[in-house]
């Protein structure tokens, strides 16, 4: 392998690892300060959900508090909204924006949206992707099994398409997250954009894990066309 593709390889690895670093300082900073300030409605985040739920016909999911850090998610299989701790209990800016954005994903779920369904549909894919891609990438290289080493690429290929495909699902949750803060007067004329703000880190996560699997796919194709030349 020439030098060059090693230098570049390095170079890589720390630009994605600098790109991922910068947006979870950038969400956990806006969600820090957002977690600070109470909502003039006084509102938690799990009353927020079933309220948002309610008004959009969806009293068949269940809203839920569960544990850890930013572990929020909408389970499509039990049509479940999970709200962290902080976020279930707590009435800050955070806390609402958060529900909001979880709620989001209800909706898409019960108008069928079509990323949303793709994405599910991707998931063992994925699953199988994660597990041999690599694996495949790694040997193909050490045994100079390059059709395998192709072979590992074009599995790790699922993976960049399903970030690139949960990126209009997370931006499109925001986007209703917003929406249905302001119509149910969750927050005021005067809290909306501090909540657009807490919307907006949580979706650049997305932006930086797409673009650092970008990243590290390129990396992998590099070392693979190295060497087959060599």
């Amino acid at each position: 392998m020439g030098f060059s593709y090693v230098y570049i390889s390095y170079i890589m690895i720390i630009v994605a690892f600098l790109i991922t670093l910068v947006a979870d300082i950038y969400l956990r900073t806006r969600y820090s300060k957002y977690r600070k300030i109470e909502v003039k409605s006084k509102i938690t985040g799990g009353e927020a959900a079933r309220k948002i739920l309610k008004s959009n016909g969806l009293e068949n999911v269940y809203v839920v508090e569960t544990k850890g850090y930013l572990t929020d998610h909408y389970d499509p299989r039990s049509k479940v909204v999970r709200l962290s701790s902080d976020i279930y209990n707590g009435t800050s800016i955070a806390s609402v924006s958060v529900a909001a954005h979880e709620c989001g994903h209800a909706l898409q779920d019960k108008e069928g949206y079509f990323f949303l369904r793709f994405r599910s549909f991707l998931v063992p894919f994925v699953n199988f992707s994660s597990k041999f891609g690599y694996l495949a990438v790694l040997i193909g290289l050490i045994f100079g099994a390059m059709n395998l080493a192709y072979l590992g690429i074009a599995l790790l290929v699922i993976i960049l398409l399903f970030q690139l495909i949960t990126l209009p699902v997370e931006l499109n949750a925001s986007k209703r997250g917003k929406m249905f803060l302001a119509k149910e007067g969750i927050v005021d004329s005067s809290e909306k954009s501090m909540a657009n703000q807490m919307l907006m880190a949580a979706a650049m996560t997305y932006v930086a894990s797409l673009i650092t699997t970008l990243m590290e796919l390129l990396r992998l194709v590099l070392m693979v066309i190295a060497n087959d030349r060599d």
